[in-house]
């Protein structure tokens, strides 16, 4: 094997991260910002601490990707572009056409420029990022990873809503999930820090970063998910309002005169959340220190734990129980106080953690308070390298078809 670069294109950013496969050793990552504004910013970490960092301006995605592989040539990360094997793309949503991760052709993108609806923010964006990729590497194994295809499992009694039937037949209008790729790696990590066969355990799994949601995993399948037909519902996020009632929306846009509910998906997907409710900020850490003093920061932090907790309580209940329940993410693998206070009102399952034991962030650790009957785990998520890992069994698969 090569090296595979993992993508996550944004609509004004390309983040990456290169292994060297089947090492698993990252060689490089970075991103770049502000595409197609003034002053984008370049940054790629490599060589065991090494940072390369300059602002220029950078039209569009086509240039970052060349201004990308250029520095990883310059910076002697590779000596030729001919080392990359493989590009795996993150791509948001992948509807019910894709189950699994895919090489990507010429029909693969045409389905996936088609559900561009189901992932506004996100999908045009992802598209971009494997074109442009296409134009500059053109003979690579260019694969998708999609973050709802694990929660193709969903049975239908979790993933359909309860709106005439003839809405799903028509427009497949129902609960896709999304934090897949980040379920799937932390699921299989959770296993082994269990000791058990991924298909033996059932765990609920929290994906707590600025978009947030919590994934019921049963027999190492998801089972049920908070997010919905769009990333924006389910648990309170930094900015999305996760839950909310739609006649309360209706209501609201009379009040403050909108006529177009774009503008209200707007108001839900970025001045909601922690963001809306506090004042303050979108970041967990500056809403925690604001809580000391401000009462709106005090309560957003109390209705972040409180959808947590309900989510999980009826997860145990779909269940019938778990072995584990997991932190990952931004806040669930650095928030010590959300991991505590979370825990804390779980008690009655007879979930805890130890205190000194939570006292860490983004590692590997059993948080278990003694006597649990059901455990805490704290695994930080990898989706570079599940990207990676099946662009890597992709490969392989590719190959071997060919040569027979």
């Amino acid at each position: 094997m090569g090296k595979i670069i993992a993508i996550n294109a944004g609509s004004s950013t390309l983040k990456f991260k290169l292994f060297k496969m089947p090492e698993e050793k990252v060689l490089g990552e970075g991103l770049i910002e502000r595409i197609g504004l003034p002053e984008s910013h370049v940054e790629i970490k490599y060589d065991d601490g090494k940072k390369f960092e300059e602002t220029l301006d950078v039209k569009d995605h086509e240039q970052a990707i060349q201004i990308l592989l250029d520095q990883l040539l310059d910076l002697d990360i590779i000596n030729d572009y001919n080392e990359i094997t493989g590009v795996g793309h993150r791509v948001v949503a992948g509807g019910e056409y894709f189950d699994q991760s895919v090489i990507i052709t010429p029909e693969v993108l045409k389905k996936i420029e088609s559900l561009d609806e189901l992932a506004p923010l996100h999908e045009p964006a992802n598209v971009l990022g494997i074109k442009a990729f296409e134009k500059v590497l053109p003979n690579v194994t260019s694969v998708a990873v999609f973050d709802t295809s694990f929660h193709q499992t969903i049975p239908e009694k979790n993933y359909l809503y309860s709106l005439p039937y003839e809405y799903y037949e028509k427009y497949r209008a129902r609960k896709y999930g999304f934090h897949g790729i980040s379920y799937r790696y932390v699921s299989q990590r959770a296993a082994k820090l269990l000791g058990k066969p991924v298909e033996d355990l059932k765990m609920i799994i929290m994906h707590l970063g600025a978009g947030a949601s919590i994934c019921a995993v049963k027999n190492g399948k998801s089972y049920d998910t908070s997010m919905g037909f769009t990333p924006v519902t389910g648990l309170t996020m930094a900015t999305r309002s996760g839950d909310v009632d739609p006649s309360l929306l209706a209501y609201v846009m009379e009040k403050e005169g909108m006529t177009d509910i774009n503008d209200m998906i707007k108001v839900l997907n970025t001045k909601s959340g922690l963001l809306g409710i506090s004042g303050v900020s979108a970041d967990m850490r500056e809403v925690e220190e604001a809580q000391k003093t401000n009462h709106r920061a005090k309560i957003a932090r109390q209705i972040y734990d409180n959808r947590i907790v309900r989510y999980i309580g009826s997860y145990l209940a779909e269940l019938g129980g778990a072995d584990a329940i997991v932190f990952t993410a931004g806040v669930g693998e650095n928030s010590i106080t959300v991991r505590q206070e979370v825990t804390d009102q779980l008690s009655y399952f007879g979930i805890g953690v130890d205190k000194e034991k939570n006292n860490v962030r983004g590692v590997v650790r059993d948080l278990s308070a003694k006597g649990s009957k059901i455990k805490t785990l704290l695994v930080p998520t990898n989706e570079e390298l599940m990207i990676a890992l099946d662009v890597q069994r992709l490969e392989k698969e590719s190959k071997e078809k060919a040569n027979k």
